[in-house]
């Protein structure tokens, strides 16, 4: 007996598809063009034909309607969740870098969920491992076509992966990536590295492994491991002098890739640069790749700087004469000199703020992993301001919220109603 997974409708918009089958919010789609639904990549596909059946069901009454979809129409539904069955693929691995397991206490809800499932990295570019998928899995994979995928490699050697993620399923990366590629699915990739574990040779021998799967395996990032103050392992973190060496060879491997495959395939993340004291390469150096990268912090601040000159005009146009920006550690002296040159052009007292990120720990230095509460206690410290311009990146969960759950008018109340404005495009002010 097939199992059906009601879908319930949060939106139809009203030119679209769905929008003239007659589809309303708090419907539950039950089969579209006669199949069950497991996710809404089974939307995707199923609604691909000219010629759309919904099954819904409507206060508790089964109804039919139906719809014909026109060239390049949207289907025009938003639904309550993505994951119809309910089933999120959980993480079979205990990696000693694990983010997750280093959370700190009294975060979002889903920020404690070790999820590993393929279907998000389809969707959202999640990094997976690969270690929890069956037949089941890696045949939809091929038959649906979900490319491109983003997947956790850390070390291409089995012993190393498999020591890092304490799972030995976990060794044979190679073989899974061989056989995405025979199924014509593109792969980006992540390497997060820790000191003395997967870097040095080991590095050496992952960038030659994935590189000679190009163009299978599109891309790889090379990110320093992120610690907090809740972990309970022996790792550290990379020292500037350690950063700079590691970037060393990353870029000379880049430089190398570069004229063997016509692109750099193996990209730092803006932490080497910065750690290391190294300008940020031109956008040119990405080669177009930034959409699949910037997740895994790389680029993130060749957008900003590119972006600086209509960014400075928004902030221009705020009011008043005492601005107060807001920025992780990491980032804060590449802004102090951008700021510097903007208070002279402008006449506006500008004062940077980077924010101790106390709830995570001092070695967390970006942005994105502020908490209102630690911007809250930092500005408290700092000189009166008429307007604080907040990093978006603290801003990215469920309608706005921050980690801890809070949103920037929380920020004007703790301050006496000084205005926030977050600036959510070019990336501004990212850590």
């Amino acid at each position: 007996m097939e199992r059906i997974y009601p879908a319930t409708i949060t939106e139809v918009a009203a030119k679209s598809a769905a929008g003239r089958a007659g589809l309303q919010e708090d419907d539950r789609l039950l089969k579209l063009n006669g199949e069950p639904l497991r996710d809404v990549i089974d939307v995707q596909i199923y609604a691909a034909e000219a010629e759309l059946v919904f099954e819904i069901e409507r206060d508790g009454q089964p109804l039919t309607l139906r719809s014909r979809r026109r060239y390049g129409e949207p289907l025009g539904l938003s639904f309550e969740n993505e994951l119809f069955d309910g089933k999120i693929r959980a993480c079979r691995n205990a990696c000693e870098f694990c983010f997750v397991s280093q959370m700190a206490p009294g975060m979002r809800a889903p920020l404690y969920v070790k999820d590993d499932d393929y279907r998000l990295s389809f969707l959202h570019g999640n990094y997976v491992t690969l270690t929890n998928l069956d037949e089941g899995d890696w045949e939809r994979i091929a038959e649906q076509y979900l490319s491109p995928l983003y997947v956790s490699v850390h070390a291409t050697q089995p012993e190393v992966r498999g020591g890092l993620m304490r799972n030995p399923r976990a060794a044979d990366i190679l073989a899974q990536l061989d056989r995405l590629a025979g199924d014509g699915i593109v792969v980006h990739t992540q390497a997060v590295l820790a000191p003395g574990r997967n870097d040095g040779a080991h590095l050496d021998r992952t960038i030659a492994d994935l590189a000679a799967r190009y163009p299978a395996v599109a891309t790889l990032a090379v990110v320093p491991v992120g610690l907090t103050r809740w972990r309970h392992d022996t790792l550290r973190p990379y020292t500037d002098a350690e950063a700079a060496a590691v970037l060393q060879q990353t870029l000379a491997w880049q430089t190398r890739l570069r004229a063997e495959l016509g692109v750099g395939f193996v990209y730092p993340s803006d932490e080497w640069f910065l750690r290391a004291g190294v300008p940020i390469p031109p956008l040119a150096a990405y080669d177009g790749l930034l959409p699949a990268l910037v997740e895994n912090g790389v680029g993130m601040v060749r957008l900003f700087l590119d972006g600086w000159p209509d960014t400075q005009h928004r902030l221009a146009d705020l009011g008043g004469p005492r601005q107060t920006w807001v920025t992780g550690a990491l980032f804060a002296p590449t802004l102090r000199a951008q700021a510097a040159e903007f208070a002279a052009a402008t006449g506006l007292n500008i004062n940077i703020i980077a924010v101790p990120n106390r709830t995570f720990g001092e070695t967390v230095t970006v942005a994105g992993l502020l908490t209102v509460e630690d911007v809250i206690a930092a500005l408290r410290a700092a000189p009166p301001a008429d307007v604080i311009v907040l990093p978006d990146e603290m801003f990215r969960g469920p309608e706005g919220c921050s980690l801890d759950g809070q949103y920037p008018t929380m920020v004007t109340e703790a301050l006496g109603g000084t205005p926030c404005v977050v600036v959510s495009d070019n990336l501004l002010l990212n850590g």
